[in-house]
């Protein structure tokens, strides 16, 4: 497989707090790769780097044919071509209230990508069906589920055509009973080939899922490789402790 996605020596700072220190991986096309690690470890701050929502003060992202590297003080046009090499799905929904499923849906394509509001729309629908949404189209997010409206984020990030879907912590702020059903989702992205990058404590999901699990703390990635490495045979003690903690917190 191709490396769709390469970064190499992110590094990122807030004040005195270093929170990425030369941070380097790739990840192939077609393939899923989550990022483990305690609260503070860096990586939502890699993930929005990827998105440049974060801007480091060095290191080299490469995302396809669109590469910026940042100490070199990149210009805006840089960042927006590189922010439109992803597709975001965030933690808390992110969904406009006063906008319907569809209008959120096609708010990007739209307004941002410039493409017809009736192929958007066309695109939307087929969007919400795969989730399993095709009948919420007009409906406003107060009156979804919290897991329905991390499905419909799902579907507004692909309905930018990403050639990278990024997820932050999709699943945290779900009661458990709905986690489920936004993981099935994702499980069937992953099936259809789309390149993922999973921020997760999730950790049955990236042993089901996963080709690639990055496990981070303090800023850097200690541990990498497939999850039989990672996950079921880690190398590094503070992976080991990290994992003991989360399957076995009592």
């Amino acid at each position: 497989m191709t490396d769709l996605v390469s970064v190499q020596g992110l590094t990122k700072s807030f004040g005195d707090n270093h929170v990425l220190t030369g941070v380097d991986f790739t990840i192939p096309s077609s393939s899923v790769t989550t990022l483990l690690g305690p609260s503070g470890s860096g990586k939502t701050t890699v993930l929005r780097s990827l998105n440049s929502l974060e801007i480091p003060e060095a290191g080299v992202i490469r995302i396809d044919d669109v590469t910026v590297d940042f100490a070199a003080t990149p210009r805006a046009a840089q960042l927006k071509r590189l922010r439109g090499q992803s597709g975001m799905v965030f933690q808390a929904h992110n969904l406009f209230p006063h906008k319907t499923v569809i209008e959120n849906i096609i708010e990007g394509p739209v307004i941002v990508q410039k493409r017809p509001k009736d192929e958007a729309i066309a695109d939307g629908l087929k969007l919400l069906e795969r989730v399993g949404l095709g009948e919420k189209a007009d409906q406003y997010p107060f009156q979804l589920s919290g897991g329905q409206q991390q499905r419909v984020g799902i579907a507004r990030a692909l309905a930018l055509r990403p050639k990278v879907v990024l997820f932050d912590e999709p699943t945290s702020s779900l009661d458990p009973e709905l986690v489920g059903e936004v993981l099935a989702v994702m499980k069937d992205l992953a099936v259809e080939g789309w390149t993922m990058v999973v921020v997760t404590h999730e950790i049955r999901f990236a042993q089901q899922v996963a080709d690639q699990v990055l496990f981070m703390d303090g800023g850097v990635i200690l541990e990498s490789g497939p999850p039989v490495e990672v996950i079921a045979d880690p190398k590094h003690e503070r992976t080991r402790q990290f994992l003991k903690r989360i399957l076995d917190p009592l």
